[in-house]
């Protein structure tokens, strides 16, 4: 920044802090200060005023059914929230809406029985676990809704498998070495006729894309009505590795040869190059790659010429490239007499 520039920028604020001290002086100024501090008086006079009147507020306050044993299953459940209606004083409601945390109606499953599993609570029973939250002075005008009601049946269990389903890739370069799932089964429980027909616990609705490390999320398990499975979450996990290639030796066979005769290739062994992840390239030998040549096959070429083909390669491999793809044979014929 150049001296000029310098100078033109300190002129500038000098003027600028000149104007705001002479405005702050002036009888303008001072005039309309004093009507904005006489003016933020009259507010806070009114709104102490207004908030000291009597108002009506809903507030929710959440409902919980705890120890539900793992043979339960709710089959209809509870609403998860009650609607209070409250009237009090407004700084008591503003309080309620600013400050206020209501803890959770928590209702304990043991203690509530009903007929043909269908429980029933009027408001009445859990009356004493809202009022207990709320000023003394707070009149509760209803409570919405005023019977908390759920159906439930007793089912009997399996282990059943999880299973993914969902789409999940890997970015250029790498690739998604597997889909581990902890734990790998969990215990069903419906009742009979339902649990006949449960045989997997499935995880939906994982969608990833280019990813490039290894991830780990804790899923639910899909629900499925009238069954309850535990745990009902899971860990899943998507190793990331990066691709690399790799070349080996690997000779020919031949198999199903009568005694006498023996396979002749040239050359007798090609190159197998492919891609593999990191973290196998050292575990993956020329011994995973088997070429069979049949007696049988060569006989019904009518050529010299034999096209490679991989009788078995290891998995978590890809782009496999065989050089030569074709070999030069002859089928010789051996002495099986010793001589």
């Amino acid at each position: 920044m150049s001296m000029l520039d310098r100078r033109k920028i300190r002129y500038t604020y000098l003027k600028q802090s000149k104007r705001i001290k002479d405005f702050l002086l002036s009888d303008k100024s001072r005039e309309f200060l004093i009507f904005l501090f006489f003016f933020l008086i009259a507010g806070g006079f009114w709104l102490l005023q207004t908030l000291n009147n009597d108002y009506e507020a809903e507030f929710s306050i959440p409902v919980r059914i705890k120890d539900i044993p793992n043979n339960v299953v709710l089959t209809s459940e509870p609403p998860s929230e009650l609607r209070v209606r409250v009237k009090d004083k407004g700084t008591v409601l503003l309080n309620y809406m600013l400050g206020k945390s209501f803890f959770p109606v928590n209702l304990n499953f043991a203690d509530y029985k009903g007929k043909d599993n269908h429980v029933k609570i009027p408001a009445a029973e859990f009356e004493k676990k809202i009022f207990s939250q709320l000023s003394v002075s707070s009149k509760v005008l209803s409570v919405k809704p005023d019977t908390l009601d759920y159906i439930y049946s007793t089912g009997k269990s399996k282990v059943v498998p999880v299973r993914f389903q969902g789409n999940v890739t890997a970015g250029l370069q790498y690739y998604v070495s597997d889909t581990i799932c902890s734990p790998d089964s969990v215990l069903a429980y419906a009742p009979a006729a339902i649990l006949d027909t449960v045989t997997a616990a499935y995880i939906r609705g994982v969608d990833l894309e280019n990813i490039s490390d290894t991830i780990r999320q804790q899923v639910a398990l899909a629900s499925v009505r009238g069954v309850k499975f535990v745990p009902s979450m899971v860990e899943l996990t998507f190793p990331v590795d990066i691709y690399t290639e790799k070349t080996v030796e690997v000779p020919l066979h031949g198999i199903n040869f009568p005694a006498d005769k023996v396979l002749r290739a040239f050359p007798s062994k090609v190159q197998i190059t492919f891609k593999v992840g990191m973290k196998r390239f050292l575990s993956v030998k020329e011994s995973d790659f088997v070429i069979n040549v049949s007696y049988e096959e060569l006989l019904k070429l009518g050529s010299d010429k034999y096209t490679v083909k991989l009788k078995s390669f290891p998995r978590g491999i890809s782009q496999i490239r065989i050089v030569p793809e074709q070999v030069d044979f002859l089928i010789e014929q051996v002495s099986t007499d010793g001589n």
